[in-house]
């Protein structure tokens, strides 16, 4: 068959970046054709249950499993002891300190438990139901010790959290501008201040309550180990796992398929998956453990839970001076997969858009006996921008400012960038004033404040207040250097490739694994945009440690930063490659060719040949140039050379019901710049989702545990996740500052949402109420809280 023709090819398909296609997963996910871990049958398969302390802290006397083993269907039950030999201890990858202290972490404890809901011994037997009824007939006896659950108490060291270690205290995280060179001295430079506002601030424990409950399912009967998990990082877990239990690399794996959400929660090395492959192992049979919603919400990994000890300093014109912040970060009982490195990646955002000359961060990691905490949407950004945030307003508030005047005296103008900050980051591009500008153009900030005003002076029942958040983050985890520099165990390149089928149609594999951001739908469109093919003829592959052989999997706001960048950067290695096979068959040099909507061309003529033409000549290798493979496939490895800053502005207007304590939102604006989008929709729904969790934490969500160490809000009836009806209607804009770090002038939007919205409403309910004497309210901010917080200050004279 011909390759070449004299005349020249259709325009090609229209631009795919910039728009708002519909999703390729949703069709299979919407209609029950998905594939959940837990749906998986496989022939032989036996069940697994955990029996879990119901002690926060206690010692293990003895185990009896006379009965459990003796009841119907039950294979083996096993304990911490019998596994002692091969379950090593789960990993740490983030030693932020070369003194860092951790308490060894066995899958299945072997004479401590250290939180109520530790693993103690697991059941395998035919079937689910009958592993959990055999768990119940597991006899365990403890000897109780004292808990901590209070992190302030747990600093003090008056009780320990494990009887191993000496201290609560796991690590000193010090970040101090003047020994850094990166500003001047913090002391010199409050002393020197008109101004100096101090709070302390709370960060309530969160859990990800994720809508698929984890699920692992293990598969010993090949030659490789086969683990399907719903997982967010199968490639790290493969990793991991075969360090901790010392099985090669290359005889495990770890495949990801439809992931039911993550938000940092699946971003973990479980114990039960471990459990899991062991018993696998022991059994000779596939093995699968799927947690129930109370297990989810009780024993997987939390987020946030941070006292957060702040002083400002400004002069009396309301220019800032210098910052410093001093954490207790609250570690749990043990430090997962990058438990102790989340407060610090919080530590080079508490600056956020400001020019601070001085800055010092403290950060002490505290052991309590909790679950430990780990990845959480944003992952110590939101932390940090809600302290500065809500220290802005505070100072607003004490220089009788407008809060949103006071932070355009301090943000770094649109011509100031790049801007090396106080943190010692570079901040490549933005522009906060369109940003800020637009929002409150969006908001009728002025109109808003007028009508505040109105019902302060008449007394109002129901009083609005008006909540500003101005926000960057740092996202796209990256480079590897940096993260080496850290003590971060992995890096932060992404791996792709793509491939070529003889029809022309394309495979891409993807090292980020999705977990529901739209992979398939958003790397469709970059490959087809890039080689001029079809939207629909662009197939994304992931989530399989066996066809993606490479990868750092997906977190952190880095899939399309990072991975995409991967994807276009082995795109452009096949055009390259394509270049020379098309110049050979059209008899042209390669240096005369362009290549656009999925053709070449000879410059000057209408002789061309199609991407598809190629690939069949590829694939026939019947007329290939000399020394040329008949292979257009390329992979390609992309390091970023720095980190990618979204940054945005959000406001919202709160009511308070000042007899009740009610609190709604009556309106809510955000404008947030992530630079280029390449699918609008997609972005739609990332925002949304950011600002449901972003408002949810400051309206609703808290992990409560009584002085035992139970958790009483262990299920949707007290642990409260907003449904649609409870959330308000979002007015959503972006500017564009595209960034410089990636070909595409991409930047991240999976946590923006969640990082801005936090301070915009909790500034906003204080805002509402604070000239009745309220100056602070614990999130969540619910009615309780909010009466009794206008109760206390009616009672101290506060309310006129």
């Amino acid at each position: 068959m011909s390759t070449t023709t004299e005349s020249a090819h259709s325009s090609g398909p229209s631009p795919e970046i910039g728009k708002s296609r519909l999703r390729k997963e949703d069709a299979r996910l919407i209609t029950g054709r998905s594939r959940y871990t837990d749906n998986m049958v496989l022939p032989g398969m036996l069940h697994l249950a955990m029996v879990r302390s119901p002690y926060a802290h206690a010692r293990i006397t003895n185990i009896e499993l006379t009965e459990a083993k003796a009841a119907p269907g039950v294979f083996a039950v096993l304990t911490g002891t019998d596994l002692a030999a091969e379950q090593g201890s789960l990993p740490n990858a983030w030693p932020v300190t070369p003194d860092q202290k951790a308490p060894a972490h066995p899958a299945v404890a072997i004479e401590e438990v250290a939180f109520a809901g530790e693993i103690v011994a697991v059941v395998i037997a035919r079937s689910a139901a009958a592993a959990r009824d055999a768990a119940e007939l597991v006899d365990v006896d403890y000897d109780e010790l004292p808990v901590v659950m209070d992190l302030e108490e747990a600093f003090t060291d008056a009780v320990l959290a494990h009887t191993s270690l000496e201290s609560n205290k796991s690590a000193t995280w010090v970040f101090d501008s003047a020994e850094a060179g990166t500003g001047t001295s913090i002391e010199d430079a409050l002393a020197a201040s008109d101004v100096v506002v101090e709070r302390t601030l709370y960060q309530q424990r969160l859990i990800p309550a994720f809508m698929e409950p984890r699920s692992t399912v293990v598969d010993p009967t090949g030659e490789q180990i086969t683990m399907y998990s719903a997982t967010q990082i199968p490639h790290i877990l493969r990793v991991m796992l075969a360090l901790t239990l010392g099985i090669p690399e290359s005889k495990l794996r770890v495949i990801a398929p439809d992931v039911g959400g993550g938000f940092g929660g699946k971003l973990q090395v479980t114990p039960e998956e471990i459990i899991t492959l062991l018993a696998a192992r022991r059994m000779g049979k596939p093995c699968k453990f799927t947690e129930t919603r109370s297990e989810s919400l009780q024993v997987g990994h939390h987020g946030r839970a941070q006292v957060q000890r702040m002083k400002i300093g400004a002069t009396k014109e309301g220019i800032v001076t210098g910052l410093s912040v001093n954490l207790l970060a609250d570690m749990g009982a043990y430090l997962g997969l990058i438990t102790s490195g989340i407060p610090i990646l919080g530590a080079f955002m508490y600056n956020s858009i400001y020019k601070f000359p001085a800055y010092r961060f403290e950060c002490n990691n505290i052991f309590t006996n909790k679950p430990w905490t780990d990845a959480y949407r944003g992952a110590g950004r939101p932390e940090a921008t809600f302290a500065i945030e809500r220290m802005m307003d505070e100072l607003a508030t004490e220089l009788n400012m407008d809060p949103l005047v006071l932070r355009e005296k301090n943000w770094i103008k649109h011509t100031e960038f790049p801007f090396a900050t106080v943190a010692g980051l570079e901040y490549d591009t933005g522009n906060y004033e369109a940003a800020t500008a637009k929002a409150v153009a969006l908001f009728d900030y002025d109109g808003l404040r007028a009508e505040q005003k109105r019902r302060r002076d008449a007394g109002a029942t129901i009083q609005l207040g008006i909540g500003v958040s101005t926000f960057t983050e740092m996202c796209g985890l990256a480079p590897s250097r940096v993260l080496g520099a850290l003590n971060y165990a992995a890096g932060g390149w992404e791996h792709a490739q793509v491939r070529v089928l003889p029809t022309g149609n394309v495979e891409v594999v993807t090292g980020s694994s999705a977990h529901g951001q739209g992979h398939e739908t958003a790397w469709s469109q970059l490959v087809a945009d890039r080689l001029g093919v079809p939207f629909e003829n662009v197939e994304v592959l992931h989530g399989d440690t066996q066809v993606s052989q490479r990868g750092l999997d997906t977190y952190g706001s880095r899939s399309l930063t990072v991975g995409g960048m991967a994807v276009l950067a082995a795109a452009d290695k096949v055009i390259e490659k394509a270049k020379v096979i098309a110049a050979h068959l059209m008899e042209a040099s390669e240096e005369d060719l362009d290549f656009t909507n999925g053709a070449f061309t000879v410059r000057g003529t209408d002789t061309s040949t199609s991407f598809s033409e190629i690939a069949f000549a590829v694939f026939s290798a019947h007329n290939m140039p000399d020394g040329v493979e008949p292979n257009l496939d390329s992979e390609a490895t992309f390091d970023p050379v720095n980190f990618s800053y979204p940054h945005g502005t959000h406001l919202a207007a709160m009511e308070v019901d000042t007899e009740t304590g009610q609190v709604k939102v009556l309106k809510y604006v955000c404008v947030d710049d992530i630079g280029v989008v390449v699918n609008p929709m997609i972005v739609e729904g990332q925002v949304h989702g950011g600002l449901a969790q972003g408002i949810s934490q400051a309206l609703y969500e808290e992990a409560v545990y009584d002085d035992a160490g139970t958790l009483v809000s262990g299920s949707f009836v007290d642990y409260l996740v907003p449904g649609a009806p409870d959330l308000p209607h979002y007015i959503t804009a972006r500017t564009e500052t595209p960034a410089t770090s990636n070909q595409l002038g991409a930047k991240g939007v999976g946590e923006a949402g969640t990082i801005a919205s936090t301070p915009a409403i909790v500034n906003g309910v204080l805002d509402a109420i604070r000239h009745l004497g309220v100056t602070d309210i614990k999130m969540p901010c619910t009615p309780s809280r909010v009466w009794h917080a206008l109760q206390e200050a009616k009672s101290t004279g506060g309310v006129q």
